[in-house]
């Protein structure tokens, strides 16, 4: 059903290591994947680390996040679009990606995510990095964009967090940040790994 935007993808990541792509799936389960998001109460502070021990540090992030699981209903609709681009990536790239795991993830007013890698140091697991918006009406002014720098720290791309629109990135490779946002915004971060 995706192949087409799986192909795409992969000819980009071989390309240019990264894609930005517009109204990539159904308007309607994305904004029951937003309803749902907004309708959860039970979003945790997101930390900063690559060990079982969390930890939180305000100074670097501040966005709150709620893991994605398979529940037959939108999570599930979800997880079959990025389960199948995982088979296309192995079988076109030959990446050896194991799973793939996700979060929704809110940033309240003001809430930002400094620079980062989302790759460990010294621990090569995450390999493809997904972001998806779920942000109806979302306005310029409002904040929040995603930076996404070069290795060298130069910036390649700014995105806007509306809804229905994909990034995909090499996790290794390029830096990048959340500015921001001036008001609620909604997203779901996800990787592909090969631990």
């Amino acid at each position: 059903m995706y192949d087409i935007v799986y192909s795409e993808i992969a000819d980009k990541l071989v390309s240019d290591g990264y894609i930005i792509i517009e109204d990539v799936l159904d308007k309607e389960m994305v904004s029951s994947l937003g309803e749902y998001a907004n309708a959860q109460n039970n979003f945790k502070k997101a930390g900063i680390s690559a060990n079982v021990d969390l930890h939180l540090d305000q100074d670097r992030r501040r966005d709150k996040i709620l893991w994605i699981d398979e529940d037959n209903g939108v999570q599930s609709y979800f997880l079959d679009f990025t389960n199948g681009l995982k088979e296309y990536l192995n079988r076109s790239l030959y990446l050896g990606l194991r799973y793939y795991e996700s979060h929704f993830a809110i940033y309240e007013k003001g809430d930002f995510y400094e620079k980062h890698l989302d790759a460990f140091k010294n621990s090569k697991n995450r390999i493809v990095t997904t972001v998806f918006y779920l942000n109806e009406d979302w306005d310029k002014d409002d904040g929040g964009e995603l930076i996404i720098y070069d290795i060298d720290g130069n910036e390649i791309t700014k995105v806007i967090p509306k809804s229905n629109t994909l990034v995909v990135f090499m996790s290794e490779d390029f830096p990048h940040e959340v500015l921001a946002a001036k008001t609620k915004r909604y997203s779901i971060a996800g990787w592909y790994r090969v631990d």
